[in-house]
Formats: structure tokens, C-alpha cells, sequence
């Protein structure tokens, strides 16, 4: 048994001054990339005028590493280091689909600590580039579900911190306001013609984005409704639709960033007002058509929340109804020419696009997509 008593007077100072101002100088560091980069572009997608329906896209490529991830990175940081879980010299160890992981590396080069990357060995080659580019080191698992054990007995072997994206990302950002996502895009919204989205549609990989968007139109008072597209092979719709947090699913998401085996413990299910689920070949459909209206290739997570947007914008022409949506440009297209992009990788996936590009063009005449 252990003896929790303390000898009277006994006093322990743990603290370091040096530490500290190691410290001081990482979170300043991570602040003033945030401070350097200006926000992220809202693009209006190209729909006829006569249905009074604007749809957007907040376009989070343009950040440094090139994806939404970069928010959540910035913020994971942040919140690692004031927990004192980060140390100088020791290693920030990820499990992560590949954009996450880019956006870390980036990070711990920035305040000089060693990054790990957890990986499936499917993750896109430009993707295990870019992490190397900016420092990082890849270890690769065969099978995505691995990754959260094998990222965790690496930081432990190591003496490094397990940042666990898929726990803490609905806890690292700061849902009320602080310049998060939601509060930028209501601000973007603010002078067009219909400022308060009817809708905002996002995707779930940890479930953090959809969580900051749905606690901050609460908190705000809004009316919005939050929706979140899923892919195929994902846990998460079947477990908002049957309450089920333990749902689970045999195979991974083909889809990049989003979809995952289990209902990780950041996707805040109760906040969600409506999920969509999408097939992956109306996802590569979509950023098909995307790129021909905005001259933009994107990854296929914008297609799946773009696919449920564009039904959404279907239903509300039908009903008559006018008003605005808002999606997201989740990474560039240039980092799947390897996947998304090329006609040998969806043929040997037994992904056709066809009919729902033509479901899609008549979409883009009539305004209905069933």
C-alpha cells in the first residue's frame, strides 16, 4: 500500500526556469505562425442565379501545410505544450491518415522537437513527402486500425508525447470564439446576401471540426444546422444513427482524412443535427465537377461534403426555399494525383464515376439531384 502522507512542512519545487523559457518560446513561436498567416479564402461555387441558393467553400488548402489540418495541428500544439505534456529534445508522436500528420511536422520543426508519424502504408506518397519534407518521420502500419497502439508504444519506448488528435481535438480548440473556423466563416458571411448559412456541411475524421462548428452556432445563438457527410467503411454515421458509440466497421475509409473504423472520441455525436452518408464514388465525382467549375482540384473529403451539399441545395430548390450553405476545401487535389486523380488507381478500386457525373450535370441544369 502506498503511504500518501506527507511529512508537516514537506515542500517539493519541480519548477525549471530554463524549461520554461523553452516553453515560453515554443508557444510564441506556434502564435506567431497564426499572427503570419492571413485567414482562409471563401469561394462561391457557381450555381444559376434563379435558385437564390449560394453555396461556399472555405478553402483551408491555402493555409501553410495545405489543409484544414493546419487549424488543428496549431491548436493541438498549443494545448500540448500549456499541459506541459511537450519537452524539448523529446518526440511528438502521431497516429494519423496523412494531413494531420503533415501539419504536426511542420509544428515540431517549427519549435524543434523530433516528429513521428503513424501511418497506413495506402497513405498518398505526396502526403509521406511532405511530412518528411518538414522533418518528420513516417512509420508505417499495414493496417489502419494499428495505429493508435503502435503511435502510443512509440512515444512511451521514446520518452516522447502521444498527441492523440482523435481524443483531444474537440478539446484543444477553443469552440466560443478565438478565431476558430466557426467564427471565421459567420464574420466571411457577414455582407452577402444571406449571411446565417441554413446549412454548414463538414466531414468527420476526428470529429473536431464538425464539434467546433456545431458548439460555436449554439453558443452564438445561430440557426444554422450542422451536417456532417460520411464515406463509405466509416463507423461514424451508423453510430449517430443508431446512438451507438461503439459502432464499428471491418474496412477503412478509402477516403483521405475522413471516415474512420470507430467512433473516435472527439466526433460529439449529440451536436450533430443531420448525417449524410456518401458513396466514395459520388466523393471523386464531385471534385471531378468541382474542378471544372472553379478550375480547383481538391481532395476527395471536399468531394463528400460537397456531394451532400449539393442534395441539400436539391431539396431546398424543391421546397422553394432560398438562403446559403457552406462547405469546406479540405486539402488540394495535388496531393492524390497518385489516388484520386488517376483512372488506374479508381479502376483497380472498382470505383465508377460515370453515373454520378452524369447525376451531377443534370444537377448543375435542373437543380435536382436524387
Amino acid at each position: 500500500m502506498t503511504d500518501t502522507t506527507a511529512p508537516t512542512g514537506e515542500d517539493i519545487n519541480r519548477y525549471d526556469p530554463q524549461a520554461r523559457r523553452w516553453l515560453t518560446e515554443a508557444v510564441t513561436a506556434v502564435q506567431a505562425d497564426a499572427k503570419r498567416s492571413s485567414d482562409t479564402h471563401l469561394l462561391r461555387v457557381p450555381l444559376p442565379t434563379e435558385w437564390g441558393i449560394d453555396l461556399y467553400l472555405k478553402d483551408e488548402s491555402s493555409h501553410p501545410t495545405g489543409s484544414l489540418k493546419h487549424r488543428l495541428a496549431r491548436s493541438l500544439f498549443l494545448h500540448a505544450l500549456c499541459n506541459g505534456w511537450i519537452r524539448p529534445g523529446r518526440p511528438v508522436v502521431e497516429a494519423s491518415s496523412g494531413s494531420t500528420a503533415v501539419s504536426e511536422a511542420y509544428f515540431a520543426q517549427l519549435i524543434g522537437v523530433p516528429f513521428i508519424a503513424v501511418m497506413a502504408r495506402s497513405t498518398s506518397a505526396q502526403k509521406i513527402e511532405l511530412i518528411e519534407f518538414y522533418g518528420g518521420q513516417c512509420h508505417f502500419v499495414d493496417n489502419a486500425n494499428e495505429v493508435y497502439e503502435v503511435a502510443a508504444g512509440l512515444a512511451e519506448e521514446s520518452g516522447g508525447h502521444y498527441m492523440d488528435q482523435f481524443t483531444y481535438a474537440e478539446r484543444a480548440t477553443d469552440w466560443r470564439g478565438n478565431n476558430n473556423i466557426a467564427e471565421s466563416i459567420f464574420e466571411q458571411m457577414s455582407f452577402e446576401q444571406h449571411p446565417e448559412p441554413s446549412w454548414i456541411i463538414a466531414t468527420a475524421g476526428t470529429g473536431g471540426t464538425s464539434a467546433t462548428l456545431a458548439r460555436y452556432v449554439r453558443y452564438t445563438g445561430r440557426a444554422t444546422g450542422i451536417c456532417v457527410a460520411d464515406p463509405d467503411n466509416s463507423a461514424f454515421f451508423a453510430g449517430w444513427r443508431d446512438h451507438d458509440p461503439a459502432a464499428a466497421t471491418d474496412t477503412g475509409s478509402r477516403i483521405e482524412g475522413i471516415g474512420r473504423q470507430r467512433v473516435e472520441a472527439s466526433f460529439i455525436a449529440s451536436s450533430i443535427d443531420r448525417m449524410m452518408h456518401v458513396p466514395d464514388a459520388a466523393s471523386i465525382a464531385s471534385i471531378q465537377l468541382l474542378e471544372k467549375l472553379i478550375g480547383r482540384r481538391a481532395g476527395a473529403s471536399t468531394g463528400t461534403s460537397l456531394w451532400a451539399a449539393f442534395r441539400i441545395v436539391s431539396q431546398m430548390k424543391a421546397a422553394g426555399e432560398k438562403g446559403s450553405l457552406v462547405s469546406l476545401i479540405c486539402d488540394p487535389g495535388e496531393r492524390y494525383l497518385d489516388k484520386y486523380y488517376s483512372q488506374d488507381w479508381l479502376t483497380e478500386a472498382g470505383l465508377d464515376t460515370t453515373g454520378y457525373r452524369a447525376r451531377l450535370d443534370e444537377f448543375m441544369t435542373t437543380g435536382i439531384l436524387d
